[in-house]
């Protein structure tokens, strides 16, 4: 669904439109941007790169945008989250402004339930694709979307219902649980404790309950076990938004309480690490600190630059990409981007020659989609769940 919203984008505030709330900060939607850049195509540039040299450098800086096999993590392992905990951070925007206008609780979770839903819905979509009609059993139901959709109405539903003490409680409640159900249970025939693939106890259950195929056949890494600790990736974004948003402190004190924030929970995800690995496939407890660190770090950065000392402009590319975040994600679905790219560029692939051509044209792929989104953007279209 599209809505034309020109009346209500502030040029002086940052409101705006985008696929959770009806307010934004500017930093908000620019720092959603950023970290969508990375699966528009901004990794893609950077694998061309070390293909194009061979360089160590650049080998060594493109495996930052690969995922490990199993336990660790590269910097590409942040997108998921870092959506999950800005999706957060907009609940007090959107759902706290419906609030203030008067619509009641009851109301405001049939709405996020309905969100779920289509992001649900939107992720067997992405998944599956409408091509054929697949045999149930060969259909994959865990998602991205779904989890994100399933991760946010629970932390929205938290976010009514109990102050932020309890928020607070919730978000530890979920990791430290999460943490001893892992570390005291294991699939049959392993021993308590057991975090291999075949053998941790989230996977195990994901095997027995999850509908369909699993993404590595016995284990999904959006897995419906792996989701609980993934609300508390939510909830610490709603804690952050609720800080932007009510906090009485000064705009800089409250960018300098996020950061502060952010490197406590680094320092505590690698005591952590030593016991529960730092694994995104299992969404650890010790992964939930380390990338909401990293995400509050990045929240602090683009808030302090973007709303405290009001340097928008070199962030409006991010911008684009971030009000339209959810379109971009599943227009593959629709779009042959590379058919697009090669129409309108192909011919400068050809002039540059090998071996840079392959960036030329990554780069190229990158710039076609946005203009795409500037293109929606200019008409004030934004696909809103």
């Amino acid at each position: 669904m599209t809505e034309k919203k020109a009346e209500e984008i502030s040029a002086s505030d940052g409101v705006n439109t985008s696929p959770f709330t009806y307010e934004r900060l500017y930093s908000l939607d620019a720092l959603r941007g950023f970290d969508m850049f990375w699966i528009l195509g901004g990794e893609e540039i950077f694998h061309t790169l070390a293909k194009a040299t061979g360089s160590p450098f650049w080998k060594t800086i493109a495996n930052q945008f690969t995922h490990p096999d199993w336990n660790g993590f590269h910097l590409y392992d942040l997108i998921f989250p870092l959506f999950l905990f800005l999706a957060g951070v907009a609940t007090p925007y959107s759902t706290g402004r419906e609030l203030e206008k008067g619509a009641t609780k009851g109301q405001l979770v049939m709405r996020v339930m309905k969100r779920a839903a289509i992001l649900v819905l939107l992720g067997l979509l992405v998944n599956n694709g409408l091509k054929t009609l697949k045999p149930f059993e060969e259909i994959r139901f865990a998602s991205v979307l779904g989890r994100i959709g399933i991760a946010y109405m629970f932390a929205n539903i938290i976010y009514l219902y109990a102050n932020r003490k309890w928020q607070m409680a919730f978000f530890w409640f979920f990791i430290i649980g999460y943490y001893l159900l892992l570390k005291f249970t294991s699939a049959p025939g392993f021993a308590p404790g057991d975090l291999t693939m075949q053998g941790n106890f989230a996977s195990y259950m994901d095997r027995l309950i999850l509908p369909g195929k699993l993404y590595l056949g016995i284990h999904d890494p959006e897995g419906l076990f792996s989701t609980i600790p993934a609300i508390s990736t939510g909830l610490l974004g709603v804690l952050a938004g609720s800080l932007l948003k009510t906090g009485h402190q000064h705009k800089g004190r409250k960018a300098f309480i996020l950061a502060v924030v952010g490197i406590v929970f680094l320092v505590l995800a690698q005591i952590w690490n030593l016991d529960f690995p730092i694994n995104k496939n299992l969404w650890t407890s010790s992964f939930v600190l380390h990338v909401g660190g990293l995400s509050l770090l990045l929240l602090a950065l683009f808030y302090y630059v973007i709303d405290v000392l009001g340097y928008k402009a070199w962030a409006f590319y991010f911008k684009v990409i971030g009000m339209n975040s959810i379109l971009i994600y599943i227009s593959s679905k629709f779009i042959n981007w590379n058919y697009a790219t090669n129409g309108f560029f192909g011919w400068l692939g050809e002039l540059v020659g090998e071996p840079y051509n392959i960036v030329v044209m990554a780069i190229c792929f990158v710039m076609v989609k946005w203009m795409f989104l500037y293109f929606l953007y200019r008409k004030k279209t934004f696909l809103k769940v």
